[in-house]
């Protein structure tokens, strides 16, 4: 129970974070911001461990609060952010 609510907490600071400092407007309400927190933890948390082998990666990947995991599930989020608006451009 307690690691779903590590989950829930450290998604919704990661999403808001990666919301506020994320350029334009993301739209959505508070739980698209904990999905997409919680899976910038999981994208940003595998990638940091894969590319940098970071102890503070694997954390946000399994959903610990620490510094380190939240700066990786931001990463993470802005990435998953960027990447939404790629698919959801429209042609002008």
């Amino acid at each position: 129970m307690t690691n779903i609510i590590a989950w829930l907490v450290l998604g919704l600071i990661a999403g808001a974070l990666a919301k506020l400092f994320y350029p334009g407007t993301q739209g959505g309400g508070i739980l698209s911001t904990i999905i997409l927190g919680i899976l910038g933890a999981v994208v940003g948390g595998y990638l940091g461990q894969v590319l940098l082998g970071s102890g503070s990666a694997a954390a946000a990947s399994v959903g610990a609060l620490s510094l380190g995991s939240i700066l990786f599930a931001v990463l993470g989020a802005m990435l998953l952010i960027f990447l939404w608006g790629l698919l959801t451009r429209r042609a002008v």
